[in-house]
């Protein structure tokens, strides 16, 4: 039997999938087959019990204010088993409306406070202009380039004892005033990039994957997967930002 095996919580599914942020996980799912690795995804949604004990990887996708409150009352349920597994360096990513509820909370435009689960030092708040557009930016752990779509007029602030996930080289990225995006936190990724982000940027997928396993005490299989036309979006997008 494969003990290459590797269980994923897609969280809020039905309610945080804008731009394509399902794709992440489907390309989670492509690429681990590619290797033989059986990734297990699980869908949890509004009042769903989560065995934070099981899962190696968590994701949540972004969504519009009106879902992210439901989500956010959901979150407090759950709150301390996510703190938990993020203190233990299980692996997150986290877009947009995902991210920002990691942190202390999100004010929204009307002055409404949704409370993030503060796992993370950063907070939120609305800006009065919408950044939206083709990002580029560049990985600060890898040197790499990321790319993908932002929209969002949310203002997100990390404390000084956070790391960003990147440098913006074109785009806005966490707020348009200090020219980060992301952030990075033991094994937490997470962006305002959309489009979906992995697919794009298959070097950072697989460095999920392998930071899975090796959590677990499994080594990432030596094969090369076939990245031509994942190399080609990406350069596209490249192209594409701003």
């Amino acid at each position: 039997m494969n003990n290459l095996t590797l269980e994923l919580a897609y969280l809020y599914p039905k309610l945080l999938n804008i731009y394509g942020d399902r794709g992440n996980v489907l390309t989670l799912l492509f690429r681990c087959k590619a290797r033989g690795i059986n990734l297990n995804v699980s869908t949890i949604g509004l009042g769903d019990r989560l065995d934070h004990a099981k899962f190696d990887i968590y994701f949540i996708g972004g969504g519009q204010d009106q879902q992210q409150i439901l989500v956010s009352n959901d979150l407090q349920t759950k709150k301390e088993g996510l703190v938990s597994a993020i203190e233990n360096k299980t692996i997150f990513l986290t877009v947009c409306g995902g991210y920002q509820l990691l942190g202390k909370y999100y004010k929204t435009h009307d002055g409404t406070e949704l409370k993030g689960i503060e796992a993370l030092d950063l907070f939120t708040v609305a800006g009065s202009k919408r950044m939206i557009g083709n990002v580029l930016c560049k990985e600060l752990e890898s040197g790499k380039t990321l790319v993908g779509f932002e929209n969002h007029s949310g203002k997100t602030y990390l404390a000084k004892s956070l790391t960003p996930l990147a440098k913006v080289l074109r785009g806005n990225g966490n707020n348009s005033e200090d020219g980060f995006e992301g952030v990075r936190y033991k094994n937490v990724f997470g962006t305002y990039l959309h489009g979906s982000l992995l697919p794009k940027n298959s070097h950072l997928a697989d460095k999920i994957i392998r930071l899975a396993l090796e959590k677990k005490g499994l080594q990432m299989p030596d094969l090369k997967v076939d990245d031509t036309f994942e190399m080609l979006a990406h350069k596209k997008a490249e192209q594409l930002s701003y």
